[in-house]
């Protein structure tokens, strides 16, 4: 299988590119937002301006006793200062006209209204300019000094506006790039030092570290910042740390497995020899051997059972559950049969489990928790003799919307403090002299790979543990 690819990025791309084209968008579209107000207002002087113009011509003409009798060469040379086709002035209900000789006056006109100021209007006039200003003619409409009984307007192509606006457009687009660039640097510069790097340092000691956990000189030296990058820095340093010493101790724990399953291989077959020797010593006729014999089969037996389960613990698979449809019922009789329960001559078993419930779990598996369990339970009642009447081994089920539970009673004479302490922990949980406290173990450990938990229960008389399920696993 292909490694991935652990290259570390260059210091201009992934996370730095993408914070710098964020800066750069941003700022572009502070830069938009800035230049609408600003376009508007534009084109709001520049109409206000030629409509100053028209205010000087038509003070010409109120100066003029005759108006309608100027030269013509004085007033066209008003009407190019304006850059203006024409230009009515209205007074006292009156109006002039000067217009440009052997023109033709445009049949439309836009008027703007310059006495209108709402900042909506003046960006909507301002797009219009740039978009539909190449062709159309302006009637500009305002009053002279504030004074509503005089109104002046001002005939003009809307081409010139167009053109300067445009202009104005470029010179501020390449501007607001050149600060935008600037501003991006530095913010960059700044992004930089406080995020990127630190970032940087955390994904290359990530890296690192992945790649050999075992050198404890890549554990990551915390800084002193105080903010979330310094947490973070501090809790990564804590976790490598602990994943070290975690592995440290694994490493060990599997040389000292190998060594002990070798050992123990070897120690199988030693007491397998002696079992075959204490049986033909029990053959012997001599009384002391025929005293004497018993005990030592049953010292050897237990030995070799001890073995066994150290190697079955070892060998035990890691795969996770196959779950097929399985019938409660008849699976825990046959657990209870591999226990020794079925047909034992003192104790009684009793299954309270319905025949109709079908679960799907893994049978090996799953029969595995319950022979465990009902075996313990067993060899409880064993020792405890004749002190008990009527010994008895049963399983129950209980069931809500969520959960299906499956509790292992017996009436026996309950667990010691002292196996209660580590129960679940193998070659600690053990409740017999001599055994291995693998099974409960075990138990745990299957009940937890099919979704649920194994607990046991405290209970002034015997013994009992429950086996929990989500009951999506029951199929009927």
């Amino acid at each position: 299988m292909a490694k991935p690819n652990r290259a570390m990025p260059g210091p201009f791309s992934g996370l730095s590119v993408k914070i710098i084209a964020t800066i750069i968008v941003v700022i572009l579209a502070v830069e938009v937002v800035i230049y609408l107000p600003s376009a508007a207002n534009f084109r709001q002087s520049w109409l206000n301006d030629r409509l100053r113009v028209g205010v000087v011509a038509a003070r010409v003409l109120d100066a003029v006793p005759d108006a309608m009798n100027l030269p013509r060469m004085l007033t066209d040379r008003l009407l190019t200062s304006a850059g203006a086709l024409a230009i009515v002035y209205r007074r006292e209900g009156q109006s002039q006209l000067i217009e440009l000789e052997n023109v033709s006056m445009p049949r439309e006109a836009v008027t703007v209204d310059l006495r209108q100021r709402d900042p909506a209007s003046l960006i909507l006039g301002a797009l219009e300019t740039l978009v539909l200003g190449s062709n159309r003619t302006l009637r500009i409409v305002g009053e002279e000094d504030g004074m509503p009984d005089r109104v002046i307007e001002v005939l003009m192509p809307e081409a010139p506006l167009r053109s300067e606006l445009l202009l104005y457009s470029r010179n501020l687009f390449f501007l607001s790039l050149i600060l935008a660039i600037i501003t991006s640097a530095v913010l960059y510069v700044f992004v930089s030092r406080i995020l990127i790097v630190p970032i940087r340092r955390l994904t290359g000691n990530l890296v690192g570290f992945s790649e050999a956990p075992e050198n404890a000189a890549l554990i990551l030296a915390p800084s002193e910042r105080r903010d979330e990058i310094g947490i973070m820095e501090r809790e990564l340093a804590a976790m490598e740390s602990d994943i070290y010493s975690m592995l440290r101790q694994r490493r060990h724990l599997a040389d000292l497995g190998l060594a002990v399953a070798k050992i123990n291989h070897d120690l199988r077959n030693t007491l397998t020899s002696a079992q075959l020797l204490s049986d033909q010593v029990a053959n012997v006729d001599d009384p002391k051997v025929q005293r004497l014999a018993p005990r030592l089969v049953l010292s050897i037996d237990k030995a070799i059972g001890f073995a066994q389960s150290v190697l079955d613990y070892g060998r035990q698979s890691a795969t996770p559950p196959r779950p097929v449809p399985v019938d409660l019922h008849l699976l825990l009789d046959e657990a209870a049969f591999d226990a020794g329960l079925v047909g034992h001559p003192s104790i009684r078993w009793t299954n309270h489990v319905p025949d109709a419930v079908t679960i799907s779990a893994d049978p090996d598996q799953f029969a595995r928790i319950f022979d465990n369990l009902l075996k313990n339970a067993r060899e409880a009642l064993e020792a405890a003799g004749s002190k008990l009447d009527n010994p008895e081994v049963e399983v129950t089920l209980a069931e809500t919307p969520d959960w299906l539970t499956l509790t292992v009673t017996d009436n026996g004479p309950g667990l010691p403090p002292r196996a209660r302490e580590n129960l679940f922990v193998a070659f600690e949980g053990s409740a017999k002299a001599g055994g291995t406290g693998l099974g409960l173990a075990i138990a745990r450990e299957l009940t937890e790979a099919h979704g649920g938990k194994l607990s046991f229960v405290d209970q002034p008389l015997g013994t009992r543990f429950d086996v929990t399920l989500p009951h999506s696993i029951r199929i009927a």
